[in-house]
């Protein structure tokens, strides 16, 4: 079985620089790769300071040719299962539509984040939020157009989420979406069994969104930012769960059905990226 990990530092989507180093520095953390994988990494962007919204997305060009880079690079490999480490949540949705295209009706998704990222650019320009509803066809051409086969909502259980906008507790109702709250999660993954048995999933992707994580715990998240202003996350929905709480889940849903994909994304280790950028301002150091 061919696996492919794929680092991907994609921080446009999210509109963030920092999304960038915490790639990198995920992708030192995550375990060695064993002898069928293939270790390839998305150029991206250089990160400037600013991102100009092009067409109703923020960072509209860039994204375009860096999910063009990701899904050649997909298609050069032809994995059966793939490993994202990014990067903001966009990072998954190339690999995921390819698992799809795969995997056709025996694919499901287990989206474990706070947020449903089920948005267009009518309602938020940053494209990180407008993943897993591109996955399902819906959203701008720019990103859909990389979903052959698009996931039906039956086939979606979003777990660890709580507190949805108005467009997205609309959207959520509509299509009928799997949802677990965090309570829910704490008690147990009975919800989750049965969803698999009854869609019938028989391969999985996992997104695992570290903002799941309630952030007076696990501190390398956007909500702790040391630069931004309490208002800046007014009406946000911050995460309630422990990380054991979600490895479990991931866990237990590895042993219900064949897991071919996963995808870790916003990790913001706000220490080391700080203390990264004051190093390389040190002479002896560059020279």
């Amino acid at each position: 079985m061919k696996n492919l990990r794929m680092i991907f530092p994609m921080w446009q989507g999210g509109n963030l620089t920092a999304y960038k180093q915490g790639a990198e520095l995920l992708a030192m953390l995550a375990p060695e790769a064993g002898k069928e994988t293939t270790t390839v990494t998305v150029p991206v962007h250089i990160p400037r300071t600013d991102s100009s919204v092009e067409s109703g997305i923020t960072g509209r060009n860039n994204l375009k040719a860096e999910l063009e880079a990701a899904d050649s690079l997909i298609r050069e490999n032809t994995p059966d299962s793939i490993c994202v480490l990014g990067g903001d949540c966009l990072v998954d949705l190339a690999p995921f539509a390819w698992l799809s295209e795969q995997y056709q009706d025996g694919f499901g998704i287990l989206w474990l984040d706070t947020h449903p990222d089920v948005m267009t650019p009518s309602q938020y320009p940053n494209a990180h939020a407008h993943v897993l509803g591109a996955l399902m066809g819906n959203g701008d051409e720019m990103l859909t157009r990389h979903v052959n086969k698009p996931v039906p909502s039956s086939k979606i259980m979003i777990a660890g989420i709580h507190s949805p906008n108005a467009y997205e507790h609309e959207f959520l109702e509509k299509n009928k979406i799997n949802q677990v709250s965090p309570e829910e999660m704490m008690k147990g993954t009975d919800q989750l069994k049965e969803w698999i048995e009854k869609e019938k999933i028989t391969h999985l992707a996992i997104h695992f969104d570290l903002d799941i994580l309630d952030p007076n715990k696990f501190t390398s998240l956007n909500f702790n930012n040391p630069y931004a202003k309490p208002s800046d996350f007014e009406g946000i929905a911050q995460g309630k769960l422990e990380l054991e709480d979600v490895i479990n889940w991931i866990l237990e849903a590895s042993s219900l059905t064949k897991t071919v994909g996963l995808g870790i994304t916003e990790y913001l280790p706000w220490d080391a990226i700080r203390l990264k950028d004051a190093l390389s301002k040190i002479p002896i150091l560059t020279e």
